[in-house]
């Protein structure tokens, strides 16, 4: 005879996190190929860093540091934040940003579970404030560098910032796709003109949308695994697209149209792997959709008007903010209740 209460066996944590890090693997695979295997080196900092800080915070706040440390969820912070850094950069930057995300954003909140803000956006918008060249100093990819760096040229740049003899700095980055736009905007030329650059792909910008694409496939993978709902990445994406097929089709010479967006910066990443970050998202259905509208929404008007080339870790930041709020006034009423 069936007993209740009639739950299934939750997912632990550590489940949970081992899938988000196997989602990132196809973003991951297409990063490589478009950008090279320096990104490979600031996943392995950041991870290193994330696991070292964390045990450190635990100890010395006299938590017990294997069961913490294991659960996986120092790892898909630190993964999302160097995904998030240009895949050159140096050292010491991938290191700070690692240990801001975690003790600053993370452990001095409580750890696992009490974090209001995501701990990734927090360190990234930090370093922007306080790196900006740093932090916008992107390589070209592949396919366009007019000097390709090997990996053990990319490993030692990021240690040691020395290129080889001969090659200047100029010839191994580029601006990217969103930082390009806006730019050329500013100087007065057409979108027509403006995509004619070889830094524009089909869909978003050059190579950068098969790294998108890699992050789609991997969030349908946890949509499948029923890791996230669809509320988030759905209203997330519909925002930013009907938000930007208005702007281009009231004027398609200062606009980019909405594949663009969707399919260029940190759009995809932020859909499937940012926003749903379970402790720092409203909790109600509905919550999450006005949630992750709302930050399509600022994403597109900082892309636009703002003066980042992309807007998603400051959108995601004012949203956390904005939770509380949300789940104050989306929460269901409770069976019988009578005002």
């Amino acid at each position: 005879m069936n007993r209740s209460p009639y739950l299934t066996d939750a997912p632990s944590v550590t489940s949970i996190m081992l899938r988000v890090l196997l989602a990132l693997v196809p973003g991951i695979a297409a990063y490589v190929w478009v950008f090279g295997g320096g990104i490979l080196v600031t996943l392995a900092l950041a991870s290193v860093t994330a696991l070292s800080v964390e045990a450190l915070m635990l100890k010395l706040r006299g938590r017990p540091i294997r069961m913490f440390i294991t659960d996986g969820s120092a790892l898909v912070t630190a993964w999302l934040l160097a995904l998030a850094l240009p895949p050159l950069a140096p050292w010491w930057l991938i290191v700070l940003g690692t240990a801001i995300a975690i003790v600053l954003a993370k452990q001095l909140y409580g750890g696992l579970g009490y974090n209001p803000f995501n701990p990734a956006m927090v360190a990234y918008a930090a370093l922007l404030i306080s790196f900006p060249l740093l932090m916008t100093s992107w390589p070209a990819p592949l396919t366009l560098a007019e000097i390709q760096l090997g990996f053990v040229e990319q490993m030692q740049f990021i240690f040691s910032g020395a290129l080889p003899t001969g090659v200047a700095l100029d010839a191994v980055t580029s601006a990217t796709p969103l930082d390009y736009l806006k730019t050329q905007l500013t100087l007065n030329h057409s979108m027509e003109e403006i995509s004619q650059s070889s830094i524009f792909g089909s869909l978003g910008g050059q190579g950068i949308e098969l790294i998108a694409a890699g992050y789609l496939l991997g969030g349908l993978y946890l949509i499948q695994q029923r890791i996230i709902t669809w509320h988030l990445p759905t209203a997330f994406l519909a925002s930013i697209a009907l938000i930007a097929a208005i702007f281009y089709l009231a004027d398609a010479s200062r606009f980019a149209d909405p594949a663009f967006h969707l399919f260029s910066g940190a759009t995809m990443l932020c859909a499937f792997f940012i926003i749903t970050d379970p402790v720092s998202g409203p909790t109600t259905p509905k919550g999450k959709l006005i949630f992750a509208a709302g930050i399509g929404f600022m994403t597109y008007i900082i892309r636009v008007y703002g003066g980042y080339p992309d807007g998603v870790a400051f959108a995601v930041i004012f949203f956390n903010i904005c939770v509380p709020l949300i789940d104050a006034y989306t929460q269901p009423r409770v069976f019988g209740h009578e005002k």
